[in-house]
C-alpha cells in the first residue's frame, strides 16, 4: 500500500517536474524559449479552462488562470522593464506571497461550477488580487515592501537566490497542508496541486526568472490538466466504492486475454436480505470488505467488480485446476473474517463510566459463493466463459452457499 502511496504521488507530477528541470539546467529548450512564453501558457489555460468547465473541475480552472497571471506579471513588469525596477520588485514578491496562499485554498475548495454564483465569486476574487497589487504598487510601495523583505532568519543562502524569506515561509507551509491533504484522500489532483506549487516556486527562484519561470509555470498548469485527465481516468475505470477496477476495465482486459485463462464469478451471500436487514450504508461496508480482500487474492488473480453484489476474478494463464486453491483460500478468508456491526446510537467518544456500557456491537458472517470456468477451445469468447461461470455459481447457491463450484 505504501508503495503504491509513493507511486501515486510521484508519477506523473514527480517525474515531470525532473524533466522540466533537466531541460532547463542542460539549456535544451532556449532556441524555442520565446515561442513558450508566447503561447505555452494560454494554451495551458484554455485547456485548463475547457476541462474544468466541461468536467465540472472549477479548481482546475482557478488554479491555472492563478499561475498564468503570476506568469505574465513576473514576464512583463519584473523582468520585461515595462515599470521602474522598485515597481518590479514589489510585483515580484506580491506573486510570491499570493501564489502558495491562493494554490493551497483552492486546493482546499469544493467542487461549485466554474460559471454558477460561487464560480463567478471566486473569479472575481482573483482578479481583485491582481487590482490590489497595482494599487499598493503606486500608492504604498515602500510600506508594503518591508513587509514582503522582511528577514526572519539572518541566512545568506535565503536571500541570494530563492524567495524573500515571509514567501518562503507561505510556500512551506502551503507545502504541508498540500501534503496532508494527499495523505488523506491520495488523489491524482491532490498529488497534481503539490507538484504544481513546486513548479511554481522553481518559477519564482531569482535565477529563474524570464523564460525558463514561464517554462515552469507552464508545466505546473500542465500538471494540473494531467491530473484531472488521470482521475476522470480513474473514475470511468475504477470502482469508487469499492477501489477495485470496474466493468469498463473488465471489457478491456478481457480483449487482451490470451487462449489460456480462468474467470471466475463470486457473489455475496444473501447481500438484498442483509442489506434490508441492516441498511445500504452498512450494505456499502460489506461490499468494501469484501473488494479489499478480493484485491489481495492470490495466483495472479486480477478483481474487477461486475456489478452489485457481484465480482469477477480473471487468473490470466491458469487453468482452473491452478486457480481453485486461490479461489478456495479467498472464500475461506472472507467467511473467518467475520464483520462487526455497529450500533446506530453508538456513542462517537467512550464513555467515562465504561461500566455502565453494554455490548452493542453484533458481530455477523459474511461469505461468498463463487463459480469459475475456462475456454473449452479456442473458439470460445470471454462472454461465453462468462456465462459458464455464472452457471457454475448458480450451482454453488443450490449447493447451500459458502462454496466454489466448476
Amino acid at each position: 500500500m505504501l508503495i503504491r502511496a509513493l507511486f501515486s504521488f510521484f508519477i506523473p507530477g514527480g517525474l515531470l517536474i525532473a524533466l522540466t528541470i533537466f531541460l532547463v539546467q542542460m539549456n535544451i529548450l532556449d532556441p524555442w524559449l520565446q515561442s513558450i512564453a508566447q503561447l505555452y501558457p494560454y494554451f495551458v489555460l484554455g485547456i485548463g479552462f475547457l476541462l474544468g468547465w466541461r468536467f465540472n473541475r472549477s479548481r482546475l480552472a482557478f488554479a491555472v488562470l492563478v499561475l498564468v497571471l503570476a506568469d505574465r506579471a513576473v514576464l512583463y513588469f519584473v523582468t520585461g522593464g515595462i515599470v521602474p525596477e522598485e515597481s518590479g520588485v514589489i510585483i515580484y514578491n506580491s506573486v510570491a506571497f499570493l501564489v502558495p496562499i491562493n494554490i493551497a485554498a483552492i486546493s482546499m475548495m469544493k467542487e461549485r461550477g466554474l460559471f454558477t454564483i460561487r464560480g463567478r465569486y471566486r473569479l472575481s476574487m482573483i482578479f481583485l488580487q491582481a487590482l490590489l497589487i497595482a494599487l499598493v504598487t503606486y500608492y504604498r510601495p515602500l510600506q508594503v515592501h518591508q513587509y514582503f523583505e522582511y528577514e526572519i532568519f539572518q541566512a545568506s543562502f535565503l536571500t541570494d537566490s530563492f524567495l524573500p524569506q515571509p514567501a518562503l515561509f507561505l510556500f512551506l507551509l502551503a507545502f504541508i497542508v498540500l501534503v496532508f491533504s494527499f495523505n488523506r484522500t491520495h488523489g491524482a489532483i491532490e498529488s497534481g496541486f503539490f507538484w504544481a506549487l513546486l513548479a511554481a516556486f522553481f518559477a519564482l527562484s531569482r535565477d529563474e526568472l524570464g523564460s525558463h519561470s514561464t517554462l515552469y509555470f507552464a508545466m505546473a498548469g500542465a500538471i494540473l490538466v494531467i491530473s484531472v485527465v488521470e482521475t476522470s481516468y480513474g473514475m470511468a475505470y475504477r470502482d469508487t466504492l469499492t477501489g477495485l477496477q470496474a466493468r469498463r476495465a473488465l471489457n478491456e482486459s478481457l480483449l487482451k486475454l490470451s487462449d489460456q485463462y480462468a474467470l471466475a464469478m463470486l457473489d455475496i451471500d444473501h447481500f438484498k436480505k442483509f442489506n434490508d436487514t441492516y441498511g445500504h450504508d452498512v450494505g456499502d461496508q460489506v461490499l468494501q470488505m469484501v473488494a479489499s480482500r478480493l484485491s489481495r487474492v492470490s495466483g495472479g488473480g486480477k478483481a474487477f467488480r461486475y456489478g452489485g453484489e457481484e465480482f469477477t476474478v480473471i487468473f490470466p494463464a491458469k487453468t482452473v485446476d491452478d486457480a481453485l486453491p486461490h479461489l478456495e483460500k479467498l472464500r475461506k478468508n472472507i467467511a473467518d473474517s467475520g464483520f462487526i456491526i455497529r450500533d446506530p446510537k453508538r456513542p462517537k467518544k467512550p464513555p467515562k463510566n465504561k461500566k455502565s456500557t453494554r455490548k452493542s456491537n453484533k458481530e455477523v458472517r459474511i461469505t461468498i459463493s463463487a463459480g469459475i470456468a475456462e475456454p473449452e477451445d479456442f473458439s470460445e469468447t470471454p462472454r461465453e466463459v462468462i456465462q459458464a461461470a455464472d452457471k457454475a455459481l448458480y450451482k454453488a447457491k443450490r449447493a447451500g452457499r459458502n462454496c466454489v463450484k466448476t
